[in-house]
């Protein structure tokens, strides 16, 4: 509803509020605040927030593709090397087989990939894509794309966190 001002001029629209309202995250420790234990000063919630909100981003780029955001990061392991054992995705993804099955099964009941017993060694499950899994890559390339304009970061500086993202997984390896 527009709100008169003093004066001349046109009226001022104030934005809607919204439903629900998420402190905005400063990101920042306050140079002063010496608690260990203030929420700023953790480094757990900077990458737990920071992920559920980046994969957000994600959600309405696959939803037309029929995929979930875990699903989409299988599809990226057999989009880079076809077929896999379940045991190299799950390793590729940092997951254990009892978390990556159900996403198989459901990737496999969208026509996108199967999964079969290895030859070679029949206690292994074998998954390779179908023509449709392959063909989704096209569709696929235009994602990384459409986040980093999301975000409005030069790709140069979202490389250069990927890789210190990397770097901190590699030393919690570690640890």
């Amino acid at each position: 509803m527009p709100v008169p001002e003093t004066g001349t001029g046109p009226p001022v629209r104030r934005p809607p509020t919204p439903r629900f309202v998420h402190e905005r995250y400063a990101g920042r420790m306050a140079q002063t605040d010496l608690d260990p234990l203030a929420l700023d000063r953790q480094l757990c919630f900077a990458l737990a927030a920071t992920s559920r909100s980046v994969i957000g981003l994600y959600r309405d780029l696959l939803e037309p593709m029929g995929l979930t955001h875990p699903q989409y990061l299988v599809m990226l392991a057999l989009w880079e090397h076809d077929p896999r054992s379940v045991r190299e995705i799950a390793g590729k993804l940092r997951l254990d087989s009892a978390t990556i099955s159900p996403l198989l099964k459901r990737l496999e009941a969208s026509g996108y990939l199967r999964r079969t017993r290895s030859t070679t060694d029949e206690r292994q499950l074998e998954v390779s894509l179908t023509t449709a899994g392959r063909a989704l890559r096209e569709r696929a390339r235009a994602v990384p794309v459409k986040i980093a304009e999301r975000l409005g970061w030069p790709l140069a500086r979202l490389e250069a966190l990927k890789d210190e993202l990397t770097a901190l997984l590699e030393l919690v390896d570690t640890v």
